[in-house]
């Protein structure tokens, strides 16, 4: 983790196969690939180091689903991963770990739980987890969407910041699969309000001026997904970030 811009491409899973979500609906989902691997591969191909994967099976169900994609995608690139989605408990923790996440990404329950996941934090490292914070405005939506807390993204963060863990990424759900451009003016006021935040942009993303946006309000990264499943961004585009 570190402060220089990162592209990060998104492989949103359910039933093994990439597809994405228009605002966190899984009645509204489009299947892109059916082979997540091939997907993975392809940006390797172009470039891209890091890469966002979310079990949206998980989420929805409160247990790890794909565990097994994620070890396939491990096993066949170098990709530093990030897996999240229905991770709940230490035994989760471990089991992403082993398929080969670089990263666990936790969402909920650092909504939740936050002493349990600062106990998580504490045994296995800050270096090995990316905290999802999902929000609605700035109120924080938790389960894969499905519920909103009376919490804000401030809350949290304070939270996390108290205990020195400064690694996350933002997703505003208004925006997710709309192609209408990120949340400059939420992402603007969140970096001026935590100095050593590290923060990745998520959702929204519909052009290479987006990820630009994202990048001049000084966010560290940015999670794309639909904007190039649709070739509104070129792999060209893509590789002037990297």
């Amino acid at each position: 983790m570190s402060k220089q811009f990162e592209i990060i491409p998104a492989i949103d899973l359910i039933d093994g196969k990439c597809v994405r979500l228009s605002q966190g609906n899984y009645d509204a989902k489009t299947i892109y690939n059916e082979n997540p691997v091939e997907v993975a591969k392809a940006f390797e191909d172009n470039g891209i180091k890091r890469l966002h994967v979310v079990d949206l099976d998980g989420a929805k169900a409160g247990k790890i689903i794909n565990a097994k994609v994620l070890e396939q995608i491990a096993s066949s690139t170098n990709l530093e991963i990030d897996f999240g989605g229905g991770v709940k408990t230490e035994a989760d923790i471990k089991l992403v770990l082993n398929a080969g996440a670089k990263y666990v990404t936790i969402g909920s329950m650092a909504v939740k739980q936050q002493e349990v996941v600062a106990q998580w934090l504490n045994k296995y490292g800050f270096d090995k987890f990316f905290l999802g914070i999902d929000v609605k405005g700035e109120f924080v939506a938790t389960n894969g969407w499905l519920e909103t807390s009376t919490k804000t993204i401030y809350d949290v963060l304070d939270f996390y910041n108290g205990i020195g863990f400064n690694y996350f990424f933002c997703t505003d759900i208004s925006k997710d699969g709309m192609l209408q451009g990120i949340s400059e003016d939420l992402y603007s006021k969140v970096i001026s309000k935590y100095k050593d935040l590290i923060l990745v942009a998520s959702g929204g993303v519909s052009s290479v001026k987006d990820i630009d946006a994202a990048k001049r309000i000084g966010c560290s990264g940015a999670i794309v997904g639909k904007a190039i499943y649709e070739n509104r961004i070129t792999n060209e585009e893509l590789k002037s970030f990297l």
